[in-house]
């Protein structure tokens, strides 16, 4: 089925024009372009009209985008996927470690991108891939995915916002002393790497707020919430302060109790971007870090 959207216009709506009404509903000027020459439609009241109609209240304002078609760089492939959450607008999956979010050049199948075009194709929905928030490789957890660019631009815009709230968990080298904190340092691309990132004074503004869980005789157990999303930020930002997590040894950690870096997505939190309702998601730890907690005999 096609994506659309509908609205009707209220009271504050009479005599404005589509195109206004439209862009404060968040479709944007270039969503509009795509909409007139890209197959898609706008009516009212089930008549097909041009962005300068002057609307009245009651009118029933529908948009029918174009077709999505899914990308020929990215293979369709049928495995299994961890779905948390699913409705016609998005889709909440629990990656495991060990999967790209996107296929890469060295990686170009076996991708959650690979297994969504799949997942769609199996199930006849007409949409490609649109991911919102990206793990890395190695990373695990909850990743949340928009069926349709409109709505990926609507979570891009509370993106910025900070409205999609992602709390991880992490085992970190070493013991933290402080309880609590907030590490807010500069990050940039390192000079040396087209891969690794620094603390540096010319980087992007980055913020990450750790608290401590449990302490262990050689790690730390903590929840990190990102106030930014800066490329492997909470990696950067631990190892700074000289806790960089267990199994990152890009960044300084031992592969001695894991082998990938200890980081886990286990929580999100946001406002549904078209129904506008309150949605929590929450995945408990996997199974391997679990394992370094129960050896070093935590609960």
């Amino acid at each position: 089925m096609r994506f659309q959207l509908n609205w009707t216009a209220a009271e504050q709506d009479e005599g404005k024009l589509l195109r206004d009404f439209l862009m404060e509903q968040h479709v944007s000027r270039r969503a509009l372009t795509d909409i007139k020459f890209g197959g898609g439609w706008i009516s009212v009241n089930g008549h097909e009209e041009n962005v300068r109609f002057q609307l009245a209240q009651g009118d029933k304002v529908t948009v029918l985008f174009p077709r999505e078609v899914p990308s020929e760089g990215i293979l369709k492939e049928h495995f299994p996927l961890s779905v948390v959450f699913e409705d016609e607008y998005l889709l909440v999956v629990e990656k495991p470690a060990g999967m790209n979010t996107i296929p890469s050049r060295e990686h170009p199948s076996g991708s959650l991108a690979n297994g969504l075009l799949g997942y769609y194709e199996e199930r006849g929905i007409e949409a490609t891939v649109h991911v919102v928030t990206r793990l890395d490789r190695d990373t695990s957890g909850l990743v949340l995915i928009a069926k349709h660019r409109h709505v990926h631009h609507l979570c891009s815009e509370m993106q910025k916002r900070n409205e999609i709230s992602r709390a991880y968990e992490a085992l970190a080298e070493g013991v933290i002393s402080s309880a609590r904190g907030i590490i807010e340092e500069p990050i940039g691309r390192k000079e040396t790497s087209i891969i690794e990132r620094e603390v540096r004074a010319d980087g992007q503004y980055a913020c990450t707020a750790f608290k401590v869980l449990q302490t262990f005789p050689d790690f730390t157990r903590a929840a990190l919430k990102l106030r930014t999303g800066r490329t492997h930020q909470i990696r950067v930002h631990l190892s700074h302060i000289g806790h960089p997590l267990l199994g990152d040894e890009l960044y300084g950690g031992s592969l001695a109790k894991i082998d990938r870096q200890a980081l886990h997505c286990h929580q999100l939190a946001f406002c549904h971007p078209i129904t506008q309702k309150p949605l929590y998601f929450e995945c408990p730890l996997p199974q391997d870090m679990q394992a370094v907690i129960d050896q070093a005999g935590g609960a």
